[in-house]
């Protein structure tokens, strides 16, 4: 997968804010598919007890959804866990992971949300803007708190205002919780289209 290097991501929690927003302006959350998905692609970053953070990527091929690749990198992140700056943590660890893959797939779940995030760019949607390929927000929680709430108010429990227009779609896993895919964070793709 081509990787684009668009900017440092050890930086200060406030230029990183900065980025977020600015960033969040040349996401794009509208598309269409041109073709069938053959290619799905999922990724996660987890952290082991030493503090390195561990990335992993994995392709499968629809609609028997065996493994066709993976990848996988392994480092000490570059900054501290910022709320609303995961991005700046876990984007350069998966982006590694993906540089490995031998497939390009054609379309990747990330482990995090994309514009459903205060500042609408959370890591699906900032890794988007790093590759050459659509991304998919799935979330495990809803990182703007209690939506129905939320939107009653106009805001988030941590007082980030929520356009009228955000959208999530609730999707039912085989998990006991639900997933919250956001209103997607993706090149050429949207939640419709998904």
């Amino acid at each position: 997968v081509r990787v684009r290097r668009l900017h440092p991501f050890h930086l200060p929690p406030a230029d990183g804010i900065r980025l977020q927003r600015w960033l969040a302006t040349r996401a794009v959350s509208t598309g269409s598919l041109r073709r069938r998905l053959r290619l799905v692609a999922g990724a996660d970053c987890s952290p082991s007890a030493d503090g390195h953070l561990h990335a992993v990527v994995v392709v499968c091929e629809a609609p028997a959804w065996k493994v066709v690749d993976e990848a996988s990198a392994s480092a000490l992140p570059l900054m501290p866990y910022v709320s609303g700056l995961l991005s700046f943590r876990e984007a350069p660890l998966l982006l590694e992971a993906l540089k490995k893959l031998r497939t390009r797939p054609d379309v990747l779940l990330v482990d995090g949300h994309g514009r459903l995030h205060p500042r609408r760019l959370g890591l699906a949607s900032h890794l988007s803007l790093h590759l050459d390929v659509p991304t998919i927000g799935v979330g495990k929680s809803l990182l703007v708190a209690n939506l129905a709430l939320a939107l009653a108010a106009g805001k988030d429990r941590a007082g980030f205002r929520i356009p009228a227009a955000r959208r999530v779609l609730v999707c039912q896993f085989e998990l006991p919780t639900p997933q919250f895919v956001g209103r997607l964070a993706s090149m050429r793709l949207s939640v419709g289209s998904a």
